[in-house]
């Protein structure tokens, strides 16, 4: 969609005010007690354990710097390297790697002649320039005569020399090395950049001993002083392990750094930002006044990557919400919340209209202000799409442009919905709509009930909440909206035992995993756990390292089913994937050891994903993607030649299985986790047919017998031999239809008259059915019309005492159905229908006595696992 990524896009450059307010504000922030002290620094003095800004190899005992964005120094890398680099031998070669020191101090510090001011130079032995000319050839006269020199005595007959200030470069607090007012390390620097300016010493050589005899005989000559002065403020400084050094910034530029590290602390996931990278950035911001001025395109992609962070971090604290709303835009961190999948920045600014982006934006904004607001960004971005589509409409077919609301009528909505549904029916594209590839979108029959529901819940709420008031924005406009119904759902079916079969062979299990997860991330088992548990694929991607255990000699698994807001569910798996996810992990916990060279602590653990994301997740606390995963599921069954297959479909066949096993639909709900026994209906396709076979043998008692209402059957609990034989006359024997419910005389099942004149509802024979639960709510309802409408008073009290027994017949099927989950089937199910007579239900009988042997049979099976929760059941 147009402007969905615009988040990165830089804040204007700042006035001369707007600038001193905003370091202003900054300043007040790094002051305030809760900053971190180390940040408020002008060289940040890295601890090298640092959670972000860690620089150390990660070879225990190792004192160099990690090598670029890695974890290695370079040398380490480099042996790591040698050795083929198999992760799986990383914690053993953390092990027996050795340990390196550094070999050039990180700062050079004075000369080492006691009471001498001047820096030294950076090798061992730490002398400065003069000392270091006569170090030297005090050693030569020694070799020369053979005498062997003594360090020693010759440091305590030194003269020290004073030293010559600190370095003039902007970005540098050493020690000058000259009267020039550079030190060693900017001196060199300053003869490779080709002497900008020519500052240099008079005399050229030797003017260390001319200033020794008489400082002022050394002069400095520069032919373009103004050219020298800029060289030294825009000097790098010099790069140093654990260092970040913001020293020469602009000093808003440099409040901006400080608080920009230290919101990135404030994160819960840390990925590591090196002070390397770091001081890159820093280094490529010394010509500006602030950051917001900084050109991303000419940056390394490293640069740029941070600096996108950074500039987010200080956006929230520049501008108001109100500011974003009349830029037209929100940021989401504003509302202290984030959205999967949405940066923070969420641009409105395709709705030219600026009453409509406005109330878009209140809109929105009170979403995100109200607890339990949507969590993914389908719902915002659905929104903001028929916002978009209706401005586009109204810029092109409304009187000026749709910009003044007082103009707009239900004849503009009327024709937008027309043009909409011209566009869906031929398969047009969309007005404004862009794909990320760019091309338009296509109007389909799905986008346009989105659109239209979205627009009429928008326009509905600005009616409600007195917006569309406020703005004069007619009514007969916002109602014009019309309702679109549920929209066309499909559903998907069960996987084919051919697809089935194909999903689950080991040959193409290993083919999966080789081909498409050649880093072992966890491919194929996700795939046989969503196989066998029927978990929705976000539930099993997400699980946490700790996630199984033994319970009473059972293996489960807990997961958390977030679709439903059911967290810590427990579901019994066979011990096949209970031994897989414990050697999953046992790769995890590895890898883990390998990527830090210890072994994970207790906390550790319990935040650790099962299958850890390989890129930007140094806790291993962010799982695999999903969108990872689709892809390789997508192009593996593709090489299968399978047809059109996603990973839902093995839930709705594990489902499918359940219910054709002898499952409720109230077992699959909770098994599954649904929200409802519908739901559970959807996932596994029940046909009417098979749902009137579990209503009708759901008996009570008939209003004719001594206890109206009383449950006859037990539903789907398992009996043993002595309840079977005590239903026997009400379950097993033949029965005949009649009206609301079943006869059980046996002589008028048979064929013979019935003796009562088939006054079935005052007989003691006659049964109510689940089946039949419509049909006498629809009696009751007739009969409480016939008493309201009753003369006299003793006429409705006589009415409604006929009508008792039926009545509690009527409260007892209700209650049974309740019981077992069924009630809402049964009440969406209009049942007795002439047909319905031919139906296998009437033509199929068992003897009781069979019936009984096989609950005498069947019993040790049933208590100790039903068919709806036995594991090892082939479901795929």
């Amino acid at each position: 969609m147009t402007g969905a990524h615009d988040g990165l896009r830089l804040l204007p450059g700042p006035n001369g005010r707007e600038s001193r307010d905003r370091l202003e504000i900054l300043t007040a922030l790094i002051n305030g007690p809760g900053f971190d002290p180390l940040l408020r620094a002008d060289v940040i003095e890295v601890p090298p354990e640092h959670v972000v800004f860690g620089w150390r190899c990660r070879v225990p005992q190792c004192q160099r710097s990690a090598h670029g964005t890695g974890d290695l120094c370079d040398t380490h890398r480099q042996q790591w390297s040698a050795l083929g680099g198999d992760e799986a031998d990383r914690a053993e070669f953390f092990r027996t790697a050795t340990p390196l020191l550094l070999t050039t101090a990180a700062r050079t510090g004075p000369c080492r002649v006691t009471g001498c001011e001047r820096m030294a130079l950076g090798h061992k032995n730490r002398f400065c320039p003069r000392h270091d000319n006569r170090w030297r050839r005090a050693t030569a006269r020694a070799r020369a005569h053979g005498v062997e020199f003594d360090l020693d005595e010759w440091l305590a007959d030194e003269t020290p020399y004073p030293g010559f200030g600190v370095c003039i470069a902007a970005s540098c607090r050493d020690g000058a090395l000259s009267p020039l007012g550079l030190c060693p390390n900017h001196d060199q620097r300053y003869t490779r950049d080709g002497r900008p300016g020519g500052a240099e010493l008079e005399p050229r050589k030797y003017w260390a001993y001319a200033y020794d005899r008489d400082p002022s005989s050394v002069t400095v000559r520069c032919d373009l002083v103004q050219v020298f002065r800029q060289w030294c403020a825009q000097v790098d400084p010099v790069l140093r392990v654990g260092e970040i050094n913001l020293l020469g910034l602009h000093p808003l530029v440099k409040a901006e750094f400080q608080w920009a590290l230290f919101a990135r602390l404030q994160h819960t996931v840390h990925t590591r930002w090196p002070p390397i990278a770091v001081q890159s950035l820093v280094n490529s911001c010394r010509t500006l006044e602030t950051l917001t001025d900084l050109d991303l395109d000419g940056l390394p992609r490293r640069s740029r990557g941070l600096a996108q962070v950074m500039l987010q971090s200080l956006r929230v604290v520049y501008v108001t919400p109100s500011e974003t709303r009349e830029a037209g835009y929100l940021e989401l961190d504003h509302f202290g919340t984030s959205i999967r999948g949405l940066y923070s920045h969420y641009d409105l600014t395709g709705i030219s209209q600026r009453w409509l982006r406005g109330l878009l934006w209140d809109h929105l904004a009170h979403q995100l202000r109200t607890p339990g607001s949507p969590r993914t960004k389908g719902p915002y971005d659905d929104v903001r799409r028929s916002c978009l589509e209706l401005s586009t409409f109204l810029e092109i077919g409304a009187e000026d442009g749709g910009h003044d609301p007082r103009l707009l009528r239900a004849e503009h909505v009327h024709r937008f919905l027309a043009d909409q549904r011209h566009r869906a029916r031929n398969g047009l594209p969309s007005l404004v709509v862009r794909l990320q590839s760019g091309k338009p979108s296509t109007v389909t029959e799905t986008t346009l009930h989105f659109v239209f529901s979205h627009a009429r819940k928008f326009m509905r709420w600005a009616l409600e909440s007195g917006e569309a008031d406020r703005i004069c924005l007619p009514r007969e406009f916002v109602t014009a909206f019309p309702p679109m119904g549920t929209g066309r759902h499909r559903t998907r079916s069960p996987f084919t035992d051919e697809v089935a079969r194909a999903l689950a062979d080991e040959n193409n299990l290993r083919r999966f995993a080789a081909t498409h997860d050649p880093g072992d991330r966890g491919l194929r088992d996700i795939w046989e756990t969503i196989i066998v548990t029927g978990r929705r694929a976000s539930e099993v991607i997400k699980l946490r390292l700790d996630c199984t255990g033994r319970y009473n000699k059972l293996p489960m698994l807990w997961h958390d089913q977030t679709q439903v807001g059911n967290y810590d569910q427990a579901i019994r798996i066979p011990e096949y994937t209970f031994q897989r996810i414990k050697e999953r992990q046992r790769t995890t916990l590895a890898r883990f050891e390998g990527r830090f060279g210890r072994p994970a602590t207790a906390p550790e653990r319990a935040r650790m994903s099962l299958f850890p994301a390989s890129k930007h997740n140094p806790g291993f606390e962010r799982s695999v993607s999903y969108a990872w995963y689709g892809a390789a599921f997508h192009d593996w069954v593709s090489d299968l030649d399978l047809g059109s297959c996603v990973t839902h479909q093995a839930r709705h066949t594990l489902a499918t299985k359940l219910l054709a096993n002898g499952a409720g639909l109230h077992h699959i709900k909770r098994f599954l986790g649904h929200i409802s026994n519908r739901m559970a209906e959807h996932y596994a396709k029940v046909a009417v047919s098979e749902i009137e076979d579990v209503l009708q043998h759901v008996w009570v008692a008939g209003p004719g017998t001594a206890r109206p209402g009383e449950v006859l059957s037990s539903g789907t609990t398992p009996l043993d031999r002595h309840q079977a034989e005590a239903l026997a006359l009400d379950l097993t024997r033949r029965s005949t239809p009649a009206e609301g419910g079943f006869c059980t005389f046996q002589p008028v099942v048979d064929g013979a008259a019935c003796p009562w004149n088939l006054n079935c509802h005052s007989c003691d024979k006659f049964v109510m059915s689940g089946a039949d639960l419509l049909y006498w709510r629809r009696k009751r309802e007739q009969w409480m019309s016939i008493a309201e409408r009753a003369p006299d008073d003793s006429t409705a009290d006589y009415l409604h005492q006929v009508f008792e027994p039926t009545a509690r017949a009527i409260d007892g099927l209700e209650k049974a159905l309740g019981g077992l989950g069924l009630l809402e089937d049964a009440l969406a199910l209009d049942l007795r229908r002439p047909q319905d007579y031919f139906h296998r239900v009437w033509s199929t009988a068992f003897r009781a006595a069979d019936l009984a042997d096989a609950g005498q049979d069947e019993g040790e099976y049933s208590d100790t696992c039903t068919a709806d929760d036995d594991p090892e059941r082939d479901v795929a």
